[in-house]
């Protein structure tokens, strides 16, 4: 079986940090795609003994204490930990498109990519870069994918992602709402394996929308996208739109499979609260398998030996089990 590709992320944050603390426990399980003397220097800062080898001796039977890097140059490899350097943004793309590329060729079966600074990327010149998720649809020239984050008991996905506050309302239409949940009840159906999957959508509004009273987003194009994607999926119960508010009781979460938010900070914070660290960002609607740590680039931790790997490991895991159901 082909390994994973992990792309560290951020050289400054502790993307780095995990995958070498992963290989020294042996649980890295995949090739860190990077800069090898990023590896080395981070290593060092560590205080942690691991070889350093080259993707091409990879050998899944003997992993523990080694980190196999498929070699991208990054602009400055002695970035510091803790330092987000707009200088090495275009490397951060680099491995990305390395990785994605080693994908095509057959060489990785999955991605499992870690924490980017968003603004730093965009700071070194890359104005349009909003996130993994919008990358890898333009990537592979796709006109939508989703993002969902799953945790042991919970799995969100959202219709818009990574927009200001502002711009969300406009952005929720009809057709991105019938598209985003086409996606979600194929992942849910296929990849998942879940038969007749149940489906909560969320209102956008307040008590959603209170019939009309806080906001008219539920009766003119929520309500109407679900009685739609009700009528073209019978076997799968779509409910909603729910007030967001309410939607995650221990009750009402144990009779979903999926829930639908409308925007990033509507549900996230609820499945983060429930298992920071322990729940996964996944991408639906790619081509291929892609996985990645709910959190960021904590550069006030690089470095320094603190940072928890479950959230990669977690990562990893998924997208080992989701490559055998992708299959």
């Amino acid at each position: 079986m082909t390994p994973l590709a992990i792309t560290p992320g951020d050289p400054g944050g502790i993307g780095p940090d995990l995958c070498i603390q992963a290989a020294a426990d042996g649980e890295l399980g995949g090739i860190v795609v990077a800069d090898p003397e990023i590896i080395k220097r981070r290593a060092d800062s560590l205080g942690l003994s691991v070889q350093i080898m080259d993707a091409d001796h990879y050998n899944p039977e003997r992993t523990q204490g080694i980190v196999y890097v498929e070699p991208v140059a990054a602009a400055d490899p002695t970035n510091m930990p803790g330092v987000s350097d707009p200088t090495n943004a275009g490397y951060c793309l680099q491995s990305l498109e390395h990785a994605l590329q080693g994908i095509k060729e057959g060489n990785f079966r999955a991605l499992v990519t870690g924490p980017v600074n968003k603004a730093t990327i965009r700071d070194g010149g890359f104005e349009s870069f909003t996130g993994h998720t919008e990358f890898l649809r333009d990537f592979f020239g796709l006109p939508e994918v989703v993002m969902m984050l799953a945790s042991t008991d919970c799995r969100v996905a959202l219709v818009t992602t990574h927009l200001p506050l502002a711009e969300v309302p406009k952005t929720i239409t009809l057709k991105r709402i019938e598209t985003v949940t086409g996606i979600v009840i194929k992942a849910i159906s296929d990849v998942f394996q879940i038969p007749q999957p149940r489906i909560h959508v969320l209102g956008l509004n307040p008590h959603a929308g209170e019939d009309g009273h806080l906001g008219r987003e539920e009766l003119d194009i929520i309500q109407p996208a679900l009685e739609a994607l009700r009528a073209q999926n019978p076997d799968v119960h779509i409910e909603g739109p729910l007030p967001a508010d309410t939607a995650f009781t221990p009750e009402l979460r144990a009779q979903a499979d999926c829930h639908i938010a409308m925007y990033h900070d509507q549900a996230l914070p609820v499945v983060k609260y429930k298992g920071f660290g322990d729940s996964v960002n996944i991408t639906l609607g790619l081509p291929i398998v892609r996985t990645s740590v709910d959190h960021g680039t904590a550069l006030n931790l690089a470095g320094k030996g603190l940072a928890s790997t479950k959230g990669l490991v977690a990562a990893i895991q998924e997208a080992n089990r989701l490559t055998t159901s992708f299959a």
